[in-house]
């Protein structure tokens, strides 16, 4: 099974016929999808201008999708990395047992669905790397008030889209919100916000 770096060779490979790099830019989401792989590449369809079952296009716009993904890969896996090796400095001092947030990391290890959006056309407008640097912060600087996803203060209880998920919802921009991220106080108030149907961010 190809990897991602593989795929995004493969999506730059000027030899390759459109059809292919297009697709290989679709497999690339099987490794990398921050808001889950339906949102992620809605997502990219609508920031570089391209139908999402367009076969024929311009292989730049399929090129400038892959970069706005791989900057936010990169993100990710640096912050994984760290994440890793306070993991093993843990274990080496006694301390073996997760927390909730490093529950949630663990379902989400390699970046897919890190934020997730249940409904595949609600998603931040941001570029990826911002949003997924504003995570990154937040999961850094402890449980928040917001959504780590767009910033917003309007967070609900519910499900979304798959019916996979019910807790915090972000009403701004559609992100799943990790209960870990939020302080007691904020999960309290969403709990007390019955979650509406979504309006497409994108």
């Amino acid at each position: 099974m190809a990897g991602f770096r593989s795929l995004a060779r493969q999506v730059r490979d000027q030899r390759c016929d459109t059809a292919l790099r297009r697709y290989s830019l679709r497999k690339c989401l099987e490794r990398f999808a921050p808001y889950g792989h339906r949102a992620t590449w809605d997502h990219l369809c609508h920031r570089h201008g391209f139908g999402p079952d367009d076969r024929e296009l311009d292989p730049a716009r399929l090129v400038a999708a892959l970069e706005e993904l791989e900057e936010a890969r990169a993100v990710w896996l640096a912050y994984e990395e760290g994440f890793a090796a306070r993991r093993r400095r843990e274990k080496h001092g006694g301390l073996r047992a997760l927390g909730a947030l490093d529950d949630w990391h663990r379902d989400v290890w390699g970046g897919n669905g890190v934020v997730r959006c249940g409904d595949p056309a609600v998603h931040p407008t941001d570029p990826l790397p911002q949003v997924v640097r504003r995570l990154v912060t937040a999961l850094e600087h402890g449980p928040g008030e917001a959504c780590p996803g767009c910033s917003g203060a309007r967070i609900a209880w519910g499900g979304t889209g798959d019916g996979d998920w019910y807790g915090p919802v972000c009403a701004d921009c559609g992100v799943e919100v990790p209960r870990a991220a939020l302080t007691p106080g904020a999960l309290a108030r969403a709990r007390g916000v019955r979650a509406r149907p979504l309006v497409p961010a994108a």
